[in-house]
């Protein structure tokens, strides 16, 4: 058999011309992912951030900011900000549980410990949740934030990214 069941994704770069297309994937994992979660005017409202693709794109462009493919099309993104606060993970349901949102999260671990980060944090939303946690995210506090007219729970969560070995580098 030469083709694989479910092609590997894999990693590149954010673009600004991925904007309008991760736009979609953001409205698309909210909309079928949180509502077990989220009211249907908490979907609303966390969906209509995406509203403003430019702004949107501009947010995902001034963080590291990384890409999931398969065969190409994106299908999934994680963004950093700073170096050490995820601000957006986020997958496409089709690839839900699928490995991609590990992927991306561990791509987001290990460039943030080159970069001498010591932890990371997120705040995840309740659906998030469990994934953080199985990765080894410590919950320290749950918090309300708003969004246009809603308010939205998520969990502020951290993992320790271990200690940093700076033996042998450049002083």
């Amino acid at each position: 058999m030469s083709a694989e069941a479910f092609p590997k994704p894999a990693l590149r770069p954010f673009l600004p011309q991925d904007g309008a297309l991760l736009a979609q994937i953001f409205r698309d994992s909210i909309a079928e992912l949180t509502r077990e979660d989220y009211d249907e005017a908490q979907q609303a409202a966390w969906m209509a951030s995406a509203d403003d693709e430019t702004g949107f794109t501009q947010r995902l462009a001034d963080r590291l900011t990384l890409v999931a493919t398969i065969a190409g099309s994106p299908v999934g993104f994680i963004s950093v900000k700073g170096q050490d606060h995820i601000d957006m993970l986020y997958v496409h349901p089709s690839v839900a549980r699928s490995g991609v949102g590990a992927l991306l999260c561990d791509a987001a671990e290990k460039l943030a410990h080159a970069r001498a980060a010591t932890h990371l944090t997120v705040d995840a939303s309740d659906t998030a949740r469990p994934f953080f946690a199985k990765r080894g995210y410590l919950a320290l506090h749950r918090q309300t934030v708003p969004c246009g007219e809603e308010w939205l729970g998520n969990t502020h969560m951290e993992k320790h990214l271990g200690s940093q070995d700076m033996r042998g580098l450049p002083q």
